[in-house]
């Protein structure tokens, strides 16, 4: 069996499919393949399984390149997004993805973000590096405090639900959240508040964070409407995916001053950031790395192989789409 890995990951999935005694092969460009250069790898020898990347667009015509012999694609992410699932339903291409194992790093992320933002963390390293800092303040740069303010939840998946659990149990917030799906034993646990329009979170929340899939109708799902809807102190986060926040009117919201701030891990043309966003203060940018911890992007590595080893050795793997 072969199998073709399309970026260097952490070693224990590696490991995982050598014991296995399948014979692997790693791209040697250490960065994000065009969709030309994959599929010359594909076409180049007949594969087995595939191990992509969220950055790895699996279309149709990738999909055609990897030929009837290649059983499987393992996504190395929750999303799936860039992955023709109709496609590959059609050509009997099983796919799979790594949910859970990063639910708590990226929730954990999230609220650093969060915390960021109201204690204007990265705004203070600037200022101090700068040289800046010259004494302690009275008025200098107050921000806000989380403890006791609402927090609103959009898309009550496993990762928004510990986000919410941390802002309850820690930090004592109200939370409300809004979902495609009511869940009452939730609202149970943590005293927390349904909406049925999204656009009730946007107008009650002091912090509102982003949980939602890339679909159709969750793209842009932040537009400038909704912005307009928060309140002027107000702040947005989003872990999720990048076209989830129409990044031109979130520039435009906060350089005017109409919401206090928001933090991005993710970006709507990633890897290119919107213009003007990097000249503003009231916003903190991460690289995509609210899942990047050595024990969660190892934990991914493994999952995804164990999709593959289950999928070549004819049984279901266990995160089958």
């Amino acid at each position: 069996m072969k199998i073709f890995v399309t970026r260097k990951i952490p070693d224990k999935g590696i490991n995982l499919l050598k014991e296995k005694g399948y014979e692997i092969v790693v791209s040697p460009h250490d960065r994000i393949l065009t969709k030309g250069e994959l599929i010359e790898f594909l076409k180049k020898d007949p594969y087995d399984a595939v191990l992509c990347l969220l950055t790895d667009k699996i279309d149709r015509e990738v999909l055609t390149a990897a030929g009837d012999q290649c059983k499987i694609f393992a996504n190395y992410a929750v999303g799936v997004d860039n992955i023709d699932l109709a496609a590959a339903k059609e050509r009997g291409v099983m796919i799979t993805n790594t949910p859970g194992v990063l639910t708590d790093t990226v929730a954990e992320h999230t609220f650093a973000l969060m915390l960021a933002l109201a204690h204007r963390i990265a705004e203070g390293d600037r200022f101090t590096r700068a040289g800046k800092y010259h004494g302690w303040e009275p008025m200098l740069m107050l921000g806000n405090n989380v403890s006791k303010k609402t927090v609103g939840i959009v898309g009550l998946g496993r990762i928004g639900a510990q986000v919410a659990h941390y802002a309850a149990r820690g930090f004592d917030a109200r939370i409300i959240y809004y979902d495609v799906k009511r869940n009452q034993e939730f609202e149970k646990s943590y005293g927390a508040s349904f909406r049925e329009n999204v656009n009730d979170i946007f107008r009650e929340a002091d912090f509102i964070s982003l949980h939602v899939p890339l679909l159709d109708s969750t793209r842009h799902l932040v537009n400038k409407d909704r912005l307009n809807l928060m309140k002027p102190t107000a702040y947005l986060v989003n872990t999720s995916r990048g076209p989830v926040v129409d990044e031109a009117a979130l520039v435009e919201a906060l350089r005017e001053k109409r919401i206090r701030g928001a933090a991005l891990d993710v970006f709507e043309n990633e890897p290119n950031l919107s213009p003007g966003i990097t000249e503003l203060e009231n916003v903190v940018l991460t690289p995509h790395l609210a899942s990047a911890t050595e024990e969660t992007r190892s934990a991914m590595a493994e999952l995804a192989a164990e999709n593959i080893i289950a999928a070549l050795e004819g049984a279901t793997p266990p995160n089958l789409l």
